[in-house]
């Protein structure tokens, strides 16, 4: 082995020091390889937008196609591309119940929502006959057309920011199920324990949960709690 000056043994040589950089460079986890997503951040948000968008409308009893739901990440960078055209991304859909009743989802830009905007978007979707739309937004709405959309439009509008659909918070494992009362049902429950609706417990039409299912005022929801340290029990909630 070759001396130093001092006497000490020399460094290795370069050469052999790259081999070494080289073969630690190899030892990549392949786990951590596969589960790194080399596609657009924006093309990611739009898929798990659209599929809480899906999954939400097939809650509240519109049709909904299953394979859409279940679409992958590759799929979807697929079919809409890693930027994809808004316009695209739109849902309609009907309600089971009653296909009279029509239901359109659209996404804006991150721009911020202005009256001008919704003035077009109403003019758009004129001939539609729509009874509801939802709105997915990623910049603001202006304050003014906060407070004229109800206005605007002679439906019901409901606007959601992109991030709040990133996740289905129902599917959360602490959440307990939630069950939508019919009129019938309802007036079953009030009858049960003689009160009036106002006596129940109450629940925000602000509420996530109530966004979630689109629920109006006066809407009883069965709330049933199963956890392994309360044990399973029932409340009811009224929408106000």
């Amino acid at each position: 082995m070759e001396k130093g000056d001092n006497g000490a043994p020399a460094m290795a040589t370069t050469s052999m020091m790259e081999v070494e950089v080289e073969e630690e460079e190899e030892e990549v986890n392949p786990c951590l390889s596969m589960m790194t997503d080399r596609g657009s951040v924006e093309s990611h948000r739009y898929y798990l937008a659209r599929r809480t968008l899906l999954e939400m409308l097939w809650d509240r009893g519109y049709a909904v196609s299953v394979a859409d739901i279940d679409m992958s990440l590759a799929d979807f960078r697929r079919t809409f591309s890693q930027t994809p055209d808004l316009d695209r991304l739109r849902i309609s859909s009907t309600f089971l119940k009653d296909p009279s009743k029509k239901i359109l989802g659209i996404f804006c830009g991150v721009n911020q929502v202005k009256l001008k905007d919704m003035q077009e978007i109403r003019k758009q979707f004129a001939n539609e006959r729509l009874s509801r739309m939802i709105i997915v937004l990623q910049g603001n709405l202006a304050t003014q057309t906060r407070e004229k959309l109800k206005d605007l439009f002679p439906f019901k509008v409901e606007t959601f920011q992109i991030t709040d659909l990133l996740v289905n918070i129902t599917k959360h494992v602490l959440k307990p199920k939630h069950e939508i009362l019919s009129e019938e049902e309802k007036q079953k429950l009030l009858k049960k324990y003689n009160v009036e609706d106002r006596q129940l417990p109450r629940m925000l039409e602000s509420d996530a949960i109530a966004r979630y299912y689109g629920l109006e005022k006066g809407t009883v929801l069965k709330i049933t709690y199963d956890g392994e340290i309360t044990g399973s029990h029932v409340t009811y909630r009224c929408i106000i």
